[in-house]
């Protein structure tokens, strides 16, 4: 049988008598060269034991094939062996019932105690060998913990920090470095946007990033537009589900946005391009509906936090809340089956930005063209050529002057001692334009 005995930084004199003894009795002793020199200090070997350095797996899986299975030999891993380390391998080419597991603290259990913080809704991402992209990917996800193990060859901390800056998401993550943890060298910290990384960084390190609480941004700070994702509260549950910069940004150019008027923003998620609009246009009449339960809540704090008042956020059915609109004059009242009417004030929009609608898109197309003023625009994001087919033939047939637009973006993601170009989802932009009535002056004052 083989022992594969997990360890901390004081091993072996921290081990248990029980491995300890392992140890004494083992034929084949193999180790990191590091430890090799703590095991002679702590016992010198003896005729009848061997050892050696276990830092080439394949070299270490010919010396333990090669072993009688009756012989007892030991494996000594840093912290948990089956958590990437020495164990999938051994696993793999010796098979599991020759292999014993004794696991010691893994340096996630470590860092997560030196923070006093329970780790057990922490998520996790190594960087060794992978594509960066993965903790992109992660990170969109805005877990409220999520530790990093890092690759020094690739710039190690250096390279989450660029992902994290890259992700937008720098001020929601208090970034936590942990070196050489167990070691008498240990060194943890915490270092802020813009702090130097440690000239002395140990390479035995690893990243834990835990989300910060949402504090409302400095206003005279921010942007005239284009905020980072990371500045807008997200649902804990569907995290990542938002409108991201790049494409924000086009929506709120094809849009063209007037002074005054009614925007309308249909299947809202978290606010964030109906309120940049705002921070555009502080005149704009916005009505925001967001089917998603909590989400009013959602877009209401977004607009405390960016100091803007939508003059109305509904959670619902958008296509239910529309037909119960056409079947309502404003003096009366709406069915139960509605959780809010539509205020009068805004029941013609002159833009109109249809983020949802699943199924019903159609339907609920073909209900915002009977509201539209003239002179109106209908702007809708696609994913799929699918939705394309469906929808556009709608404002063709409504006599709307129709455009159509792709947009893709990339993000810089490191590659080695390089960046690479990480590809977003693409996206179609379905523009419909209504002509401007002769009897209209200005179409950005409507009246309702």
């Amino acid at each position: 049988m083989i022992d594969v005995i997990g360890t901390d930084a004081g091993a072996p004199h921290s081990l248990p008598a029980t491995q300890q003894q392992q140890l004494r009795n083992a034929a084949l002793i193999a180790a990191p060269k590091r430890l090799l020199a703590a095991l002679d200090a702590w016992e010198p070997c003896g005729e009848a034991q061997q050892r050696i350095a276990s830092d080439n797996p394949a070299v270490l899986g010919d010396a333990l094939a090669a072993l009688d299975r009756n012989t007892p030999a030991v494996v000594l891993a840093s912290g948990d062996p089956l958590w990437f380390g020495i164990g999938r391998y051994l696993s793999e080419r010796l098979g599991a019932e020759r292999l014993r597991f004794h696991p010691g603290p893994s340096s996630l259990q470590l860092a997560f105690a030196r923070l006093g913080r329970s780790w057990q809704d922490a998520d996790w991402v190594s960087l060794h060998g992978r594509d960066p992209l993965s903790l992109s990917r992660t990170l969109q996800q805005r877990p409220e913990a999520l530790a990093v193990l890092t690759d020094p060859s690739r710039g190690g901390v250096e390279e989450v920090r660029t992902i994290l800056s890259g992700s937008g998401l720098e001020a929601a993550y208090a970034l936590w470095l942990f070196e050489a943890l167990g070691h008498a060298d240990e060194r943890v910290q915490c270092l802020e946007p813009g702090q130097t990384t440690p000239a002395d960084l140990h390479p035995l390190h690893l990243v834990v990033l835990l989300a910060k609480p949402a504090a409302p941004p400095a206003a005279m700070r921010l942007p005239l537009f284009g905020l980072d994702d990371g500045l807008f509260l997200q649902h804990s549950d569907r995290p990542g589900l938002m409108t991201k910069r790049e494409v924000r940004i086009q929506l709120l150019a094809e849009l063209e946005l007037p002074a005054q008027g009614v925007l309308w923003d249909l299947g809202a998620g978290t606010g964030s391009v109906g309120l940049e609009a705002l921070r555009l246009r502080p005149e704009l009449k916005l009505l925001a509906i967001e089917k998603r339960g909590g989400g009013a809540r959602l877009i209401q704090a977004n607009a405390e936090r960016l100091q803007v008042k939508p003059c109305a956020v509904l959670e619902g059915d958008a296509l239910q809340l529309l037909g119960a609109m056409a079947q309502c004059q404003p003096t009366t009242s709406v069915p139960e089956s509605v959780p809010e009417a539509v205020p009068a004030a805004l029941r013609r929009p002159d833009r109109v930005l249809i983020g949802g609608g699943g199924k019903q898109r159609a339907a609920l197309l073909k209900a915002v063209l009977q509201h539209l003023n003239p002179g109106g625009l209908v702007l809708i994001p696609l994913a799929t050529l699918e939705a394309l087919a469906e929808l556009r033939p709608i404002l063709n047939n409504a006599g709307l002057q129709v455009t159509l637009s792709q947009h893709q973006a990339w993000r810089g993601q490191p590659l080695g001692d390089g960046t690479r170009l990480a590809p977003m989802n693409p996206v179609l932009l379905l523009k419909g334009s209504a002509a401007q009535s002769s009897n209209t002056a200005d179409s950005g004052s409507h009246q309702s």
